[in-house]
């Protein structure tokens, strides 16, 4: 914090960055503005560095959530940067693909990026002990570790909040997304996906089993990727040759949206 960088904070929605912001917010002179507003959209768009001090004030920090939504939002963040180097200014995202892709040559040696993944295990044991981390690890493995399922404490109340997690997230981002042109294919993807976790995924027999075409579906993985909703694991293998060679397996970042596709 402090250091002259802009922090951006990637994760899916409700992982909790807006909670994590607004904690930060109450520790320090903070103004929050959410660009799911279009107003707020609007003010931070194409402004001069004049205009942008005179919307911050004198905080010393300042929260732009989901950011992504903000057109040139790279060039307003470094005019923020360059020109106020005493303000902190940390800039959300639920949408990778987005704001990575508007933010990769304005900010390049501007940033300090991080990402907020789904609760973990060792948290649950940090904050209920080590007794309840056990009693409550076969309840995550089937509601995942988002944290309003984790939190509730009826499975049926958990399962209801899945569900609508994950139709939330899963599509009204990705759907959203311009390179998205068969969303029926995409929900079987991902069935497809959910289906063989812990083998090596060939894109030929995704293409095959789905009915697209090879580099659609390599396209829709990497959209899914960056939505963090899966992620690639590479092979290993001591000669690095046959490293190159292997098919890569794919993994959900949250087995509770792997059971609720």
């Amino acid at each position: 914090m402090f250091q002259g960088k802009v922090i951006l904070l990637y994760g899916a929605r409700q992982t909790g960055k807006t909670t994590l912001v607004k904690v930060l917010l109450k520790q320090h002179d903070g103004v929050y503005f959410n660009a799911d507003e279009p107003d707020i959209r609007v003010q931070f768009s194409g402004r001069t560095s004049s205009e942008l001090r005179r919307l911050v004030g004198n905080s010393r920090l300042v929260v732009l959530d989901e950011a992504q939504r903000i057109e040139n939002i790279g060039l307003t963040l470094k005019l923020m940067v360059d020109n106020f180097p005493e303000i902190q200014v940390i800039a959300t995202g639920s949408s990778s693909f987005e704001l990575a892709d508007k933010l990769k040559e304005p900010l390049t040696g501007r940033k300090h990026e991080f990402l907020l993944p789904p609760l973990s295990m060792e948290e649950i044991e940090a904050s209920r002990g080590l007794l309840e981390a056990d009693r409550h690890l076969s309840f995550a493995v089937l509601y995942g570790m988002y944290p309003e399922p984790t939190l509730f404490p009826s499975a049926s109340e958990a399962q209801e909040r899945l569900l609508e997690l994950a139709g939330s997230y899963l599509y009204k981002d990705i759907l959203l997304f311009g390179g998205i042109r068969h969303p029926d294919y995409l929900e079987k993807l991902l069935r497809a996906l959910a289906l063989q976790i812990g083998n090596e995924v060939s894109y030929t027999e995704l293409a095959a089993l789905i009915g697209l075409d090879k580099n659609t579906i390599e396209t829709y993985i990497r959209i899914l990727e960056q939505a963090f909703i899966i992620f690639r694991l590479s092979p290993f293998s001591r000669n690095l040759r046959n490293e190159l060679k292997k098919l890569r397996k794919i993994y959900f970042w949250d087995t509770g949206i792997r059971n609720a596709v």
